[in-house]
């Protein structure tokens, strides 16, 4: 009887034993993070789940390498080609056959909004229906001049207007929650922003706009007409390279920061209230030179462009240039790869995605068509806490290029839907998809 006992304690403490060690059984890895030049490469060391950290430490000198010039090769998507993203998570071709879709909104009732910018169009998706696809697709809006962002105004659940961010003004329409076309003809709001045309290295044209969260405020990001001429003597570059304050009605104009070359992805953080920036950086200067970025943009900010970069690395270009701007250079919060083309970011407000993907951001790539070997061409991942970032991003989408450096999707614009699923408008194949969790 007492052996019995004794076995029986035994028993026990393996079972205790087991219980205390299983959720450090169950818990989950740490992520490794790559870091130094490890962080950086090419569209075949992209996968989803790798986390990259890069740091001003990390970045080369100027000239180390030459400058490419290396367009994408765009094909058609391959038959076995399709994006990929981590297990748990499932891609889907929500609309195809679409004419360079651009930027897109979610309204408040998950209805998504798509900048179809070469036509002028806004169009309208409602719905999820049979194999992932668009139940409704009406156009909105006709006769905008490269339209790209949208905002819907004022912020909250009942907008009484769609704001357009034309390449050269910001016009609004009247709307009503679940209208699918405008109800009336547009109003013009700022006449007079900077215009752009395709230039390859800048002559940026897109437009991006978004309000505070009180609704006093209209942000509009202008990207610099130039890769990197002296802003002083070059007339083009007034009011460029910059993010613009309006009031609501266009009235109120100031220059909230400045030296951001192309900040083509304006966001509003949902409980902070900063504004946020995806910005392409200048080229010129090398293979790993100079990073674009994701990051809050301060009021009054100074962000290098274009006589320094990263901080107070001066532009080589521009040597002894406005030494009294370089202590206040702002190193941005999220340090990309070069010549990643980064387009729209929005926060993750959805509730479908893990626990860990609350408030983080996801941000387009367009990729890159001056380096030597491809990079980009993806959608990024930036984790935050309570707000902040600890710079590091990680590859989220990607199979957007095949193994031989053929390009078939670029990334443009990226959205939560109300049922918390994640959409991302794509030029390369005219195409958004629909990127949703249905667990492990």
């Amino acid at each position: 009887m007492l052996r019995f006992r004794r076995v029986l304690l035994a028993a026990g403490s393996l079972i205790f034993l087991g219980a205390c060690l299983l959720p450090a059984i169950q818990s989950k890895t740490p992520r490794q993070v790559l870091t130094g030049k490890a962080a950086f490469g090419d569209f075949t060391q992209q996968k989803p789940g790798t986390f990259r950290k890069i740091t001003v430490a990390d970045l080369p000198q100027p000239f180390a390498t030459e400058s490419a010039f290396n367009q994408p090769s765009m094909v058609p998507r391959p038959a076995d080609a399709w994006p990929q993203a981590l297990p748990g998570f499932k891609v889907e071709l929500y609309a195809s056959g679409l004419d360079e879709p651009r930027l897109i909104r979610t309204a408040p009732n998950g209805d998504l909004f798509l900048a179809e910018s070469k036509t002028g169009k806004v169009k309208v998706f409602r719905g999820v229906g049979k194999g992932g696809k668009a139940e409704t697709t009406e156009v909105f809006a006709t006769g905008l001049e490269l339209p790209f962002g949208i905002a819907f105004y004022p912020p909250g659940p009942n907008p009484q207007w769609v704001y357009v961010g034309n390449t050269g003004s910001v016009v609004r329409f009247p709307y009503h929650v679940g209208d699918l076309k405008a109800s009336g003809p547009s109003q013009m709001i700022v006449p007079d922003i900077p215009s752009g045309g395709h230039l390859t290295g800048g002559g940026h044209w897109t437009r991006d706009m978004v309000f505070s969260r009180d609704g006093k405020k209209m942000y509009v990001s202008v990207g610099s007409r130039s890769n990197n001429d002296d802003a002083d003597n070059n007339p083009r570059e007034i009011h460029r390279a910059n993010v613009l304050e309006y009031n609501p009605d266009g009235s109120g104009f100031r220059i909230y920061a400045y030296g951001l070359r192309n900040c083509v992805g304006l966001e509003v953080h949902p409980q902070t209230g900063e504004v946020w920036c995806s910005t392409n950086e200048r080229d010129g200067l090398g293979d790993d030179l100079v990073p674009d970025y994701i990051t809050h943009v301060r009021d009054g900010g100074f962000y290098g462009w274009p006589w320094y970069y990263m901080g107070g690395t001066q532009d080589p270009r521009h040597t002894g240039k406005h030494p009294e701007l370089k202590d206040k250079v702002i190193t941005p919060d999220v340090i990309l790869q070069p010549h990643f083309a980064s387009l729209e970011m929005t926060f993750y407000s959805g509730k479908q995605f893990p626990k860990e993907y609350q408030g983080d951001i996801f941000a387009a790539e367009h990729g890159s068509w001056n380096r030597k070997k491809r990079t980009g061409y993806e959608v990024v991942r930036v984790p935050l806490k309570n707000g902040h970032a600890a710079g590091e991003y990680e590859d989220f989408l990607t199979g957007f290029v095949t193994d031989k450096g053929d390009v078939w999707g670029r990334p443009v614009g990226v959205a939560v839907g109300k049922d918390g699923a994640l959409f991302v408008s794509d030029d390369g194949s005219k195409s958004i998809w629909r990127v949703s969790y249905v667990g492990k």
